[in-house]
C-alpha cells in the first residue's frame, strides 16, 4: 500500500510559477514510476507529466511540454512538478499517482488526493 499526499496548489495568476510535491509512504517509491494527473471541470482526466522509476526517463502532455518539469527526490520519497507560465486551462485539481513497481506503463495503482491549481487570467 502506498499513500500519497500532494501539496503546494494555490490561486495564482497567468504568467506564474507554482511547484507541487507529492510525499509518498513506504520504501518502495524509489521502485515506482510517478505521474501527475489532472481534472478539470466537466473535462476528462489528462495524464500531464509522468517519470520513469529508473529516473532519466520522462513523459509530458503537448499542452505542458516546454512549461512543466517533474523530477524526483528518492531520498525524499517525493516527487515534483514545476510549473511555469501557467495559463488559465491549465486550472485544474492535479493528482499524483504512482504504478506498480519496476513498470513504466499508463496504469496507476495509487492516487493522492488531489490538490487544486487555479489560474486567473
Amino acid at each position: 500500500q502506498v499513500q500519497l499526499v500532494e501539496s503546494g496548489g494555490g490561486l495564482v495568476q497567468a504568467g506564474d510559477s507554482l511547484r507541487l510535491s507529492c510525499a509518498a509512504s513506504g520504501r518502495t517509491f524509489s521502485m515506482r514510476s510517478m505521474g501527475w494527473v489532472r481534472q478539470a471541470p466537466g473535462k476528462e482526466r489528462e495524464s500531464v507529466a509522468a517519470i520513469s522509476w529508473r529516473g532519466g526517463s520522462t513523459y509530458y502532455a503537448d499542452s505542458v511540454k516546454g512549461r512543466f518539469d517533474i523530477s524526483r527526490d528518492n531520498a525524499k520519497n517525493t516527487v515534483y512538478l514545476q510549473m511555469n507560465s501557467l495559463k488559465p486551462e491549465d486550472t485544474a485539481v492535479y493528482y499524483c499517482a504512482a504504478q506498480k513497481p519496476y513498470t513504466d506503463d499508463v496504469k496507476y495503482d495509487y492516487w493522492g488526493q488531489g490538490t487544486q491549481v487555479t489560474v486567473s487570467s
